[in-house]
């Protein structure tokens, strides 16, 4: 229950600090943050280990979880937010 709780609070930070970085309205909140911090964590770890900068069962760094983050917040802009012309 706590490696839950720790994976809930790491990707809400990763995710705060990836809409910090990313200029622009973005769409969602709470959850949406919190889940695309952690979707992002993941992302970079595969990232990582394809890259060989991470062994099979490494978890991804702050840095690869945030610029997984960043990627997931890319494209969740560009699905799902309208644009107005």
């Amino acid at each position: 229950m706590i490696m839950v709780l720790g994976w809930m609070v790491f990707g809400l930070i990763v995710g705060v600090i990836a809409k910090v970085l990313m200029p622009g309205r973005d769409p969602g909140g709470f959850l949406v943050t919190m889940a695309i911090g952690i979707a992002g964590a993941l992302t970079g770890g595969f990232i990582g280990r394809a890259l060989g900068w991470y062994g099979p069962n490494d978890g991804a760094g702050f840095f690869m979880s945030l610029v997984g983050a960043i990627l997931l917040l890319w494209l969740y802009r560009v699905v799902f937010v309208r644009r107005s012309v």
